[in-house]
Formats: C-alpha cells, sequence, structure tokens
C-alpha cells in the first residue's frame, strides 16, 4: 500500500494538471458519475495521509490507492490488462488512469472533510494532537498506533518499524506505559521518518535506507531480528528484542541503558 510520501509523489507529478479542464471521463468505479466530470475544472490538487485528492467546482475525487493500486500520466495499460477505475482526459490528448483503487467523491469542502493536523506531511501538522489522542488510548499497542489513520495519517508498514526502531521502542508497549519522553519521540519520527522517506523515494534509494523493514539482523546488536504479524492490525513487524524496549520495563531491564544513542546508525 503505497504510504503518504509516496501520494505527495503522485501530486507533485500530476501539478500540472491543477487549473486543467476535464473534457471527459471515463471509468469502471461505481462511485464516481463520470459523465457529470465534463467541464469541470481542477481546482486544487491535494493529500491527505493515503488519500489523493482532486477538487472540482461542485465536488471532491478522493483517491486511495489500496494494496496494489497505480497510476499512469499519459499512457494506457496494454490491451487486456487491467481498465482504468477511472480516466481524465483534457483538451490536449493528455490523460490521468487511475487503476486498482477506491474513488468516492466527496463535498468540495475539503476542510470539512478532513482535519489536516492529523497529516504528518502536512504545514498544519500538530504533534500536540497527535499526543493527546495517544494518551487517550493507554492500552493502544505501539504497532497500532502508528498504523491508526486518525492519529498518524500516511504512515504505514515501513514507516511503522522504521520509527519504531529509531526510537528503540517494541512494537507491543503499550500508550500508557511509554515514557513522556519516548511517546513525544515517536510522535516526532513518525513525521521526520516521512520526510527522509519522501527524499529517498525520490533518489530511488529508499530499499538501501531500511535498518528494520525486512530485515533479519539488527544493525545495532548484530542479532537476529524477532518478526511476526503483531497487534489488531496484524502488519509485519521486524525488531530487535535487546534495543527495542517493551515498556513497563522489567526489573531486569529498568536499570540497564541502551548501548548507543538514540539515533539510527549510519545506513
Amino acid at each position: 500500500m503505497p504510504e503518504g510520501p509516496s501520494i505527495v509523489i503522485l501530486r507533485e507529478q500530476v501539478a500540472d494538471f491543477e487549473g486543467r479542464t476535464i473534457v471527459r471521463a471515463q471509468g469502471s468505479s461505481k462511485d464516481v458519475a463520470t459523465d457529470e466530470l465534463a467541464g469541470q475544472p481542477i481546482l486544487a490538487l491535494r493529500t491527505f495521509g493515503k488519500h489523493f485528492l482532486i477538487r472540482l467546482a461542485d465536488r471532491a475525487l478522493r483517491i486511495h490507492l489500496l494494496m496494489f493500486g497505480t497510476y499512469l500520466i499519459n499512457q494506457t495499460k496494454e490491451a487486456g490488462r487491467a481498465k482504468p477505475r477511472l480516466s481524465l482526459f483534457f483538451d490536449d490528448d493528455s490523460a490521468l488512469h487511475f487503476y486498482t483503487c477506491s474513488i468516492k467523491t466527496l463535498s468540495d469542502d475539503l476542510d470539512s472533510e478532513y482535519d489536516w493536523r492529523g497529516d504528518v506531511m502536512n504545514d498544519a501538522w500538530s504533534p500536540a494532537l497527535a499526543l493527546k489522542k495517544l494518551r487517550a488510548q493507554p492500552d493502544l499497542l505501539a504497532c497500532d498506533a502508528l498504523l491508526d489513520q486518525t492519529i498518524f495519517a500516511g504512515v504505514g508498514n515501513i514507516i511503522k518499524n522504521e520509527v519504531l526502531f529509531r526510537v528503540r521502542l517494541h512494537p507491543l508497549s503499550k500508550m500508557g506505559d511509554i515514557p513522556a519522553a519516548k511517546l513525544r519521540a515517536l510522535v516526532a519520527q513518525a513525521r521526520a521518518y516521512s520526510f527522509d522517506f519522501l527524499a529517498w523515494k525520490k533518489e530511488g534509494t529508499l530499499k538501501q535506507h531500511w535498518l528494520a523493514h525486512t530485515k533479519k539482523i539488527c544493525p545495532r546488536c548484530n542479532i537476529s531480528f524477532l518478526r511476526g504479524h503483531l497487534g489488531k492490525t496484524a502488519r509485519r513487524s521486524f525488531y530487535c528484542a535487546r534495543c527495542q524496549l517493551q515498556y513497563p520495563l522489567t526489573p531486569a531491564r529498568s536499570g540497564s541503558t541502551p548501548r548507543s544513542r538514540e539515533t539510527p546508525p549510519a545506513s
């Protein structure tokens, strides 16, 4: 599933379509009245977490690429392959095509549809609001908290695993047991890593920077990572039982301190 940074890249790649007028629309989506889109100007292209948003004159379209969604600009897939869920055509024969995705029609007032403070990549992001939501759910596991789109819109499984490794936090730690400083670090790194992800994705080096996600050996402790489908979300977790502390700490670990600083090793 594309994470928030990938959707930001989508917005940047199609930025030239902002201000253009749709001349024709078609697609297999049952949730969009494609016959009503002709003549509609694209007033804004925005993102919220994993949602790509197209604001028109009287409505907005929300596109969620789900697990395997894709998009193409000015080209289509080979005949016989997946048909577009939505295609938008413009007067110079340019077009946008979205495949294997969910498309919904929203009000054109996106400010009433979304609280931008919850998007980790938005300028309006509020770490204080995220902390408030986390503290209100003391039994929420760290592995589930980071994937909660009402708290960290845009964070996906890669970011989850990498952030937990960065802040040395065990994925099964509960929000109510995590020290205040550690909780603040979790919130801060959810945003920081998302922007690192964006930069590395643009460079084509994202996987080279993974320290935990899909890895077998902890680069700090040089021991095997544990892995499992943890929490209510049951998404894959990769974590070190030695340097990622599970709170509350047991007496044996409460007096110990990690051997290296709380910054990730060079990748």
